[in-house]
């Protein structure tokens, strides 16, 4: 039995059972459609908007829904509760709080309010072909010309990325300045000429995720689109988001765990081997009491995390171990259960086949395993 969450209250279970009926009702039932098309409808987030999901944590006189980052655990919890990693609205999430905690307020008023009605949707571009976790590796120039920006570059492994509306870009503006010559710059797709998306990639899991490619060829952008009104602050403002992000990761690999464990319990209480249920097997029994300790394990380190967030206490290297556990032992316990369904794990109508497919990149976008623990590392 999933153990209470202190962090929960009358209010966020009112919350909780509105989002459940969304997910069911809006997600469930086109699953396969978007697994296949590689994206959601646009009119999930316009639905989405109109129930004031898109904007779960951000003030009320930017139309935001004035809630906490409970409210974001708890639509996190319910996507990953039916399975769902195609609908970016974390990225998105993430995308605004940039433009609330940097933006100038001139572009708080002009994009938040349409970020949370699903007007616009919201991308960050950091990675490039060359330049993954190294963001001293960026390539992408933004040069000034006038009263515009004219940028130049390529983009890769984009969420949200053939879908965006507004793309925050991570580039230089001073080629000599190292890391203090990057500056962050938001593009409204619809309003320039020069910006393409080249292919939505075809990837191992997530495949309901919008992951595209996108060019900026001579892209004119007016100045005052650079996010904060100030050249060279891109780190320090990638930075302190981070841990939003991370924790963000961490909720939804906990309620994952949570599913997989849940699921393979219901499988192998009807699935028989050799005349008995395999619920009746001593290994099956010994390895669901070790994935079932790991999700209480996760739970009560997630619970913490987002106590820590509804806050204000949260720091990065916390987020950073959240980040690296939860995915690790998403991993771990997704290959346990799939084990458990044996050739049935294996075929993509099972739930668990996905979910492990999904589970892997968890361990390598917001920040790769390897880069938690050097974050960690240099803590001790």
């Amino acid at each position: 039995m999933k153990r209470p969450s202190p962090w929960m209250n009358a209010e966020l279970e009112v919350f909780r059972d509105n989002v459940r009926r969304f997910f069911v009702n809006e997600v469930v039932p086109h699953q396969e459609r978007w697994y296949k098309q590689h994206r959601v409808d646009r009119e999930l987030w316009h639905k989405a908007g109109r129930l004031g999901l898109l904007a779960l944590d951000m003030p009320e006189e930017y139309g935001g829904s004035a809630g906490n980052f409970a409210h974001l655990a708890v639509f996190f919890e319910e996507q990953a509760a039916v399975g769902d990693w195609g609908f970016g609205v974390q990225v998105h999430h993430i995308v605004s709080h940039y433009i609330l905690n940097h933006g100038t307020e001139e572009q708080k008023r002009n994009y938040l309010p349409r970020m949370a009605s699903g007007e616009l949707i919201g991308a960050i571009a950091m990675t490039e072909p060359g330049a993954g976790s190294d963001l001293q590796g960026i390539r992408t120039r933004a040069v000034r010309d006038g009263e515009h920006y004219v940028l130049n570059g390529a983009k890769t492994f984009i969420s949200n990325g053939s879908m965006a509306d507004l793309v925050v870009v991570v580039t230089r503006t001073d080629p000599n300045a190292g890391s203090k010559g990057m500056s962050l710059i938001i593009v409204e797709t619809a309003e320039v000429q020069g910006y393409s998306v080249g292919r939505v990639l075809e990837k191992l899991g997530q495949h309901n995720a919008d992951t595209a490619e996108l060019a900026f060829q001579d892209v004119r952008v007016p100045l005052a689109n650079l996010l904060g009104g100030v050249e060279g602050l891109a780190m320090r403002q990638l930075m302190s988001d981070l841990p939003y992000e991370r924790v963000g990761v961490a909720v939804g690999s906990a309620a994952s765990i949570e599913r997989a464990v849940r699921l393979t319990v219901d499988y192998v209480r009807e699935r028989k081997a050799f005349g008995r249920p395999l619920l009746d097997q001593q290994n099956t029994r010994f390895k669901l009491a070790e994935v079932d300790t790991l999700a209480t394990l996760a739970r009560v380190f997630v619970d913490d995390c987002i106590q820590r967030m509804i806050d204000g206490d949260m720091d990065t290297v916390t987020a950073s171990k959240a980040k690296l556990w939860m995915t690790e032992t998403q991993g771990k316990v997704m290959d346990d259960c799939l084990q458990l369904f044996g050739g049935y794990g294996y075929m993509l109508e099972y739930p668990i086949a996905r979910m492990y497919a999904d589970a892997r990149v968890q361990r390598i976008y917001a920040g790769t395993s390897e880069i938690m623990k050097e974050i960690i590392a240099r803590s001790l």
